[in-house]
């Protein structure tokens, strides 16, 4: 609170506490002072002067106690399990509705975690995007009340992006030569290339067949890469000859792994690729790293296109946990949301279902699940995997993400 500075709340769990006492955190080894002790009643507090085994009390300007932290005397040498929260249930991004408030937006958020565990603030990335993961909706509404009225940040809240995932599922290759001439030294970086998908487990090529074209391959050299949002690549220098020399190989790979970043299709990270560098011409003069960086960039992104590109998106298992009496609305709704459902289970009343749904479909989902069993129904969620998006929606997502390059 502003007049008086953070307020930490605490259970004595055995003996007791007095003011002015000095505890150890056990966590972090640090000193503590009881200087005043409050016991709290909505935004009443009445001053005691000690607590005992069972009183749940607060205190004020603990200088590095926080949530979970185990204070005790001195000669106590004891840490309590920390609490475990449940999994979250509700997603949400949010931004401020003016950019300058967006530092003062991380900062409030970050100390919203510290007073409340369970809302989750996560800022992706891959997608751009501030997201918060809290229990339900209405945890998430009343953060942002605190945010709207007691920091004066005006936010808003959207759906979440999805983190997609796009690979291959055919043999495809492309040549590309950058060339720059403007004046004094220029740019030139031919790149032949040919691309097909990561098997576990498959031997190394030796080389391919494509319409109008033989390809054959003399591996000098291979880096199997596992990239940081899972899948991997793998790379070969198949140059004989000294078509490219091989101080530019790692600018190749460097501008292969940029387009991977954000992949040819709808800007989201590539995954499960093989890739060889097979021919290339240079420039005794022009030739340089940045030139074979945008070549290989480019050739990748042509041989991509080519080869069977596809859009994978996250499948979570989902349990639900519903009255009998709410079976069939629970079921019924299940089948909008693209499920597969695994089994189900009776017990006392109550039913359990266990599906495979895509996260692109849980969107508010504990909000449906608390309308049709009015509130009685739970779930978890937990990501099981990444499979292949039907065919209309992957044309869907690459129309939505051609109109947003445009806007750009």
């Amino acid at each position: 609170e502003s007049h008086i500075g953070e307020i930490s709340f605490f259970k004595v769990i055995t003996g007791k506490v007095t003011e002015g006492m000095e505890l150890t955190n056990n966590n972090n080894q640090g000193k503590e002072r009881f200087n005043q002790l409050f016991v709290t009643a909505g935004k009443n507090r009445v001053k005691v002067t000690e607590m005992v085994a069972g009183d749940i009390g607060s205190t004020v300007k603990l200088k590095n106690t926080k949530t979970n932290h185990t204070l005790a005397l001195p000669s106590v040498n004891y840490t309590f399990k920390p609490i475990s929260y449940p999994e979250p249930r509700y997603r949400v991004a949010i931004k401020p509705k003016n950019e300058a408030d967006e530092e003062k937006l991380g900062d409030v958020l970050n100390k919203a975690h510290q007073e409340d565990p369970t809302l989750i603030v996560e800022h992706s990335k891959e997608l751009k995007q501030t997201i918060i993961s809290a229990q339900g909706e209405y945890q998430v509404n009343i953060l942002k009340w605190h945010l709207d009225h007691v920091h004066k940040i005006e936010t808003e809240l959207f759906s979440p992006r999805i983190p997609y995932r796009e690979t291959i599922t055919k043999v495809a290759a492309a040549d590309y030569r950058h060339k720059k001439q403007s004046g004094g030294a220029g740019q030139f970086g031919e790149v032949h290339l040919v691309i097909e998908p990561y098997v576990e487990g498959a031997p190394d090529p030796t080389g391919f067949k494509l319409p109008g074209k033989e390809i054959k391959l003399n591996i000098r050299d291979k880096q199997v890469i596992d990239l940081p949002w899972g899948g991997k690549l793998v790379f070969y220098n198949c140059i004989v000859g000294g078509a490219i020399d091989a101080r530019f190989m790692p600018s190749i790979l460097k501008g292969i792994m940029e387009k991977m970043e954000e992949g040819p299709l709808t800007g989201s990270y590539a995954r499960d690729i093989r890739v060889a560098v097979y021919d290339g011409k240079m420039h005794p003069v022009d030739s340089n790293d940045i030139s074979f960086r945008l070549a290989g960039r480019n050739a990748f992104k042509e041989a991509f296109k080519n080869a069977g590109p596809k859009i994978m998106e996250p499948i979570y298992e989902v349990e639900i946990f519903v009255p009998s009496d709410r079976m069939g609305d629970v079921m019924s709704d299940l089948q909008t949301r693209r499920a597969m459902v695994l089994g189900m289970n009776s017990d006392k009343g109550f039913e359990k279902i266990t599906a495979k749904v895509p996260l692109a479909e849980m969107d508010k989902y504990a909000t449906t699940l608390n309308s049709l069993t009015q509130g009685r129904g739970t779930f978890t969620m937990r990501f099981s995997e990444y499979a292949q998006v039907p065919a209309e929606i992957q044309a869907e997502l690459l129309k939505a993400y051609e109109e947003a390059e445009k806007e750009e």
